[in-house]
């Protein structure tokens, strides 16, 4: 099934053959790195690579914060996420618009076994103050010699504009710095998702580039923006660097 990746929908990277070849390569190593992992002074960890444990992202925790819990999926999260994901503006903001919709027995195939996947890690972002299921939070396309992955994260029309998704790239990429041991995580954000950039920007992400022409869009091509936050980053401002 294609999965969402940076902030449009994309064919995931290894699947099948290609995925198990993969972890044949790069074996996952399982150990107390589950829980924080301390970094070095000025939140560089500079360890020879063979010495650095190994992101576990075969857990899949629970995160609370003031207004949103970002937890596991279950099968009975896809016909909301199925809702979620034909609502007309994140079809647009995920450069998905004019889209197919995805059938439903695949959604809920697809959201059924997220938590069994070992290299990535999908969590539903629920509203706290109505219980509600919202939108969702990812970390994928691990590069686990480099330390690093993308992330992404939609938010549906009973989410926005609360600071609900703020809060959620703060919460999973806090989880990502200091439970998994990651040293950069970079998104992808089109031109026209200011809402986006300024959620991204308040939780520390910086601009790196620009994909220009990245979506072709009914009004034209659509410029894309490369942004990241690295470990010594966080580590200085713990997702509030205005503050």
């Amino acid at each position: 099934m294609p999965t969402p990746s940076g902030s449009g929908w994309r064919t995931a990277r290894a699947t099948g053959e290609a995925e198990a070849e993969a972890r044949a390569r790069h074996p996952r190593v399982r150990g107390p790195w589950a829980n924080r992992l301390p970094l070095a002074p000025g939140g560089s960890d500079n360890r020879p690579v063979t010495e650095r444990p190994v992101a576990d992202f075969s857990a899949k925790p629970t995160l609370t914060g003031a207004k949103v819990v970002l937890r596991p999926f279950t099968e009975e999260d896809a016909p909301t996420m199925a809702e979620i994901l034909r609502d007309p503006e994140v079809l647009l903001l995920t450069g998905s618009a004019g889209a197919p919709p995805f059938p439903d027995e695949r959604l809920r195939s697809w959201y059924a076994t997220r938590s069994e996947q070992t290299d990535r890690l999908d969590l539903a972002v629920v509203d706290r103050a109505s219980g509600e299921l919202v939108g969702e939070a990812v970390l994928n396309e691990w590069d686990e010699r480099n330390r690093s992955c993308s992330f992404r994260t939609l938010i549906g029309p009973r989410g926005r504009d609360r600071g609900l998704g703020t809060e959620t790239v703060r919460l999973i990429t806090g989880y990502g710095f200091e439970r998994l041991g990651l040293n950069r995580i970079s998104l992808s954000v089109y031109a026209f998702n200011a809402r986006a950039r300024r959620a991204y920007e308040k939780a520390g992400f910086v601009a790196e580039g620009t994909e220009r022409e990245a979506l072709r869009h009914e009004d034209g091509w659509v410029d894309a923006t490369t942004m990241s936050v690295l470990a010594r980053e966080w580590a200085a401002h713990r997702g509030r660097p205005g503050d």
